[in-house]
């Protein structure tokens, strides 16, 4: 799920107006969201939960989940060797659902758990700017699935038959 968390420095006499920051963060849940936040907020500027407070935390959703489109994820990640930045690209409906595929192929090729790795930024990628090969072959215009082991049915109750006195025939043009 993608979060929009909003929080800032907890207001002081010295300070009563601080500045407010804004954080989109993908996460299971608010908890784990509103934990990330802070966990990023303390790398980036001088602050800590016990110094800041959370003024909201909205789910983000997508707009339209019915059409497919090209993301684009820069994200690093500690492997057991150092860390690495990297550009992967997805075909998807939404966008947490490139990110739900970015992170189980994270773990298939590099052995990257969910926690070792930090999205840096999301954007959709027009066709003709895909940089991979294995996302590039789906934009074609004219692009066909075959249809494997089709079965002939009865189109009829009446016409099925428990033996047949000829093999099935499961190839068509």
């Amino acid at each position: 799920k993608l979060y929009q968390v909003i929080g800032r420095k907890a207001p002081t006499p010295l300070d009563p107006s601080p500045p407010v920051y804004r954080m989109k963060i993908f996460a299971p849940n608010e908890v784990v969201a509103r934990s990330r936040f802070w966990y990023f907020m303390h790398q980036y500027r001088k602050m800590k939960r016990s110094t800041g407070e959370i003024l909201d935390v909205n789910e983000i959703r997508e707009k339209n989940p019915r059409i497919i489109h090209n993301y684009g994820i820069w994200l690093r990640y500690n492997s057991r060797s150092g860390t690495h930045n990297m550009y992967r690209e997805y075909r998807s409906l939404t966008l947490t659902g490139a990110v739900d595929q970015m992170y189980s192929e994270m773990a298939g090729r590099h052995r990257a758990r969910p926690r070792s790795i930090q999205i840096i930024r999301t954007a959709t990628v027009k066709d003709k700017e895909l940089k991979r090969v294995a996302t590039q072959m789906y934009v074609k215009p004219n692009l066909k699935f075959p249809l494997t082991h089709r079965i002939m049915r009865p189109s009829e109750k009446k016409l099925r038959t428990t033996f047949a006195a000829s093999r099935p025939n499961t190839f068509y043009h």
